[in-house]
């Protein structure tokens, strides 16, 4: 081997990696790199990392996040993002292939690295909307890990997600109208439209509707179903507005600020 490297035919990477090659390491050696280099036997993926090899998409994060159990006495490489949990769950490392952690714990680990809350949100819904891991697997993946930041606020958002819309009254969005000065509005509201009987999460009396969309609403043609029934409730009259369950967590001011504005409006039509 040290002939290969003098010769310049291999390339050393750290300790324990050498590329039989001298082309720059793709993706997938980087991420065996990190691996071999803190130690196979007790590394593994984990984090946004993880969720990158099982197939999300459409996040960007270069960082190679990796783990190893507290006890572990290891070396972290340049350009890794050491993380150092208490313990692993029972069967949470795939084996096959670059030793990674399971979606489910992956994203929950992920949501308490994050640097913020809609980071982890933004991690969370992503993995369950792309079918990584589901609603049920989150929520047993919550039970069985702690995390040191936002413990609260992460197994509210898993249960928003596993819950859907019948998650609303957690949300308590009529605490949140009274904390705007808005009147309670009626739930659960029963219209005929064009297209029959419609089922309304909020509605005022002046014609303001606010629908509150779980995970589900964003799968094959439940965004066409909503959009017509939305549709349907603007010819007939009403204002609509659509929030996304998750997004009314986190951008909580910014959201019921559009509907007080739309409430108000309503209230007090222009002249």
């Amino acid at each position: 081997m040290a002939y290969e490297v003098r010769s310049e035919r291999w390339v050393v990477h750290g300790d324990v990696t050498v590329a039989v090659h001298t082309r720059p390491l793709s993706r997938e050696e980087t991420l065996w790199r990190a691996v071999w280099e803190v130690g196979p036997d007790v590394a593994a993926l984990d984090g946004v990392t993880a969720l990158q090899v099982a197939g999300l998409e459409h996040y960007d994060d270069p960082a190679i996040h990796c783990s190893v159990v507290h006890t572990a006495r290891v070396t972290w490489p340049r350009g890794v993002a050491p993380h150092k949990v208490i313990r692993r769950v029972d069967g949470e490392v795939i084996e096959v292939g670059i030793p990674r952690t399971r979606p489910a714990v992956a994203a929950v680990r992920a949501a308490h690295w994050a640097v913020s809350n809609r980071q982890a949100a933004l991690i969370l819904l992503m993995t369950a909307q792309q079918g990584l891991a589901s609603p049920e697997q989150l929520l047993r993946a919550t039970r069985q890990l702690r995390g040191r930041r936002r413990r609260a606020f992460v197994k509210e958002v898993v249960r928003d997600i596993a819950l859907g819309v019948q998650s609303l009254g957690e949300l308590d969005f009529a605490r949140l109208c009274r904390e705007r000065g808005l009147p309670e509005p009626d739930r659960q509201v029963v219209v005929r439209t064009d297209r029959g009987r419609v089922y309304l999460d909020v509605r005022w009396r002046n014609g303001l509707v606010v629908e509150i969309d779980g995970v589900q609403h964003g799968r094959a043609l439940a965004v066409s179903a909503d959009n017509l029934r939305t549709n349907a409730l603007v010819l007939k009259g009403d204002r609509a507005l659509r929030i996304d369950l998750v997004g009314l967590r986190v951008f909580t001011d910014e959201f019921m600020s559009q509907v007080a504005q739309g409430h108000a409006q309503l209230e007090h039509p222009a002249a």
